[in-house]
């Protein structure tokens, strides 16, 4: 198993008494580890990372523990969004409840919106000359917004002195930015996709890549029992 290195790490000058929006920080005690919140966007690391893959099953906590073995993970915050199809959406709440189940992961959740758009075609249709196709296009609604508001408030209220974001979206570079210099706190990126958005490479203090040896690492046992409920990993998943 290969664990991806920090590949930068920006030096900022934080001026001392810096206020936060809520108060003061607290000074990290010596010897004390920095209690680290990471913020995984769902989509983002499934399509990039866990589609097509044997990796589905994957334990947040240990994967989090691996990628910062420096801090103290105190809280993983997943956001997603369940998936319209009968069978899918028995799955993900199959993996929700065995993320839950072992304390350390907190689930929130947005939502699927399918609408009509008109696209271009690639040709012009032969029968009806037409450039331009109605398709249904499903896009996920309210996992950004989510994600960014947790940061920014965690930030503000001092719930951790380190943070890192698991996604590739260049959305969240704001409040990644906000989080970092408005509020004085360490905020990283964990890219889960194959090609780096730049733009959260610039903002991020530091950033990783994910790879599938930590994905290996981290896997859920394929039975566990928790809070007198049994998880087992679906067999068609």
């Amino acid at each position: 198993m290969q664990i991806t290195p920090v590949l930068r790490r920006r030096a900022r000058n934080r001026p001392i008494g810096r206020f936060l929006l809520f108060g003061e920080r607290p000074a990290v005690s010596i010897g004390r580890r920095p209690r680290a919140i990471v913020y995984v966007d769902g989509f983002n690391l499934y399509c990039g990372s866990l589609r097509n893959t044997p990796y589905r099953w994957l334990d947040l906590v240990r994967l989090c523990g691996l990628m910062l073995p420096e801090e103290e993970i105190l809280e993983v915050k997943y956001f997603t969004a369940i998936v319209d199809s009968p069978e899918g959406s028995a799955r993900q709440q199959v993996y929700i409840g065995a993320l839950e189940s072992r304390g350390r992961v907190s689930t929130h959740r947005g939502h699927f919106l399918s609408h009509v758009k008109h696209k271009r075609r690639t040709d012009v249709c032969a029968l009806c000359g037409e450039r331009h196709a109605r398709v249904v296009v499903t896009e996920e609604k309210g996992t950004d917004v989510n994600l960014a508001t947790h940061l920014v408030y965690d930030a503000c209220t001092d719930a951790f002195d380190t943070a890192a974001v698991i996604s590739n979206d260049s959305d969240l570079v704001t409040p990644i930015r906000f989080a970092s210099e408005k509020c004085n706190k360490v905020v990283g990126v964990i890219n889960p996709q194959r090609h780096p958005a730049r733009a959260l490479m610039e903002t991020a203090d530091f950033y990783k890549k994910l790879r599938s040896g930590v994905l290996r690492a981290s896997q859920l046992p394929r039975v566990f029992e928790a809070e007198g409920r049994r998880f087992e990993r679906p067999q068609a998943w």
